[in-house]
């Protein structure tokens, strides 16, 4: 086993550290999982590290066990990263060709995308990624992949995603105490899309929904290009909260209960069926209330985190407009019902996304919740990395091979 071919994707969660080891021979498309490792994550609310001793601790336990069960040395890793104090905004850029024929290299390509960079951001703000969508040459647009055209202009429209950097470095910092150099920070439901979406979905119009435990992130396609990416502060242990309330008691029961009975959708419910409270070590007695009344806890907050989406669908006039519809990751996506209710509020078609395109054990990773570390496997193969990035600024990876970028959003 050749320590060149194991790539290394870590999604660092609000609930869960998940770590994927996989090996990726030269000319295979088809990374093989050698290692997994899973622990709890404390050190992290809605995506910020509020815990950075906890964090580095449950971030050595995940990555010690994939170390086992893989028998690789674990150094460089491609890392996901959350909260809603992301953004996404769009810029654009033009340049003059600059060789004398007009024969547009890929310079030239890289060129226009760092122009495009120069946006005005707030001080605290940090940019972890510039996506091209689409180029122009001179008068033709929308083209994909403009090198070896001929022009005298070339424009690139992007989309530049930044976030708050004090807690960026907060996340970085606690990754390197671990022992570990990061390759490649990637934006959650990037990763997840990267694993669980068809280029026949990204070409013809699809969101991806990755309901996490503390926050859902979505990223929008079409014609090939991610036209939007946002992160929404809910997730899966809001709707634990709700439970654990609702029936008045704890957030571990309330977990199982969810796991075991939940479901999403009222109308495919009996108002008859009942939970006995006892089963889940909650007194000595009998204590029976519906599931019914269960499920409409479940709906109301799933129903929330779907009308969000929609919401910012509608600030990209894609609401009820995508082909492809919904495709929903994350551990919040296995509630049953819930591709029933993402139907009925977005409007849209709807389906589980779960990573494919994986070799070895991947009984271990065919679930929902492993999309975005799957994702961050393809990513940096996709990304070529051989060396680690310097800096903060490094690890952007802005103005890389320019194929590569587009090989980013392709299955």
């Amino acid at each position: 086993m050749s320590q060149a071919n194991i790539v290394v994707g870590i999604d660092i969660g609000t609930s869960n550290i998940r770590t994927i080891v996989a090996e990726h021979a030269k000319n295979s498309d088809k990374p093989v999982v050698i290692g997994v490792g899973t622990s709890n994550s404390s050190g992290l609310r809605k995506g910020i590290v509020v815990d950075l001793e906890s964090l580095i601790n449950d971030i050595g336990s995940s990555v010690e066990q994939a170390e086992r069960a893989s028998g690789a040395p674990i150094n460089r890793v491609a890392v996901s990263i959350n909260g809603d104090h992301f953004s996404a905004q769009k810029s654009k850029s033009v340049i003059a060709v600059s060789r004398a024929d007009g024969e547009i290299s890929q310079e030239d390509v890289e060129r226009s995308i760092a122009t495009a960079q120069a946006v005005s951001l707030s001080p605290n703000k940090e940019v972890i990624h510039v996506i091209p969508v689409n180029f122009s040459v001179d008068s033709e647009e929308n083209i994909k992949d403009p090198i070896g055209m001929h022009g005298t202009k070339l424009e690139v429209s992007t989309l530049i995603i930044s976030g708050n950097s004090s807690f960026i470095k907060n996340l970085i910092k606690g990754v390197n105490q671990s022992g570990l150099e990061i390759n490649n920070l990637v934006l959650s439901p990037l990763a997840a899309a990267r694993a669980t979406l068809t280029k026949r979905q990204k070409e013809s119009g699809v969101v991806l929904i990755d309901i996490g435990a503390g926050t859902t992130g979505m990223a929008v396609f079409e014609e090939g290009s991610l036209l939007h990416a946002k992160i929404i502060p809910i997730g899966g242990s809001h709707i634990t909260n709700d439970i654990a309330l609702g029936l008045r008691i704890s957030t571990e029961a309330a977990e199982k209960i969810k796991r075991d009975l939940g479901f999403a959708f009222l109308q495919e419910i009996s108002k008859k069926d009942r939970i006995n409270l006892k089963d889940y070590d909650l007194g000595p007695k009998d204590v029976f209330i519906y599931r019914y009344h269960l499920a409409e806890i479940i709906e109301a907050r799933l129903a929330e985190i779907f009308e969000y989406v929609n919401k910012e669908l509608k600030t990209i006039d894609k609401d009820g407009m995508l082909p492809e519809g919904a495709v929903i990751s994350g551990g919040g996506s296995k509630i049953p019902g819930t591709i029933d209710l993402a139907k009925k509020v977005l409007r849209l078609p709807a389906k589980i996304g779960v990573p494919n395109e994986m070799g070895g054990i991947v009984d271990k990773i065919s679930d929902p919740s492993f999309a975005t570390a799957t994702g961050l496997i393809f990513w940096q193969i996709d990304q070529n990395e051989k060396e680690p990035p310097s800096g903060l600024s490094g690890i952007l990876q802005i103005v890389k091979k320019t194929k590569e970028w587009f090989k980013l959003f392709l299955p």
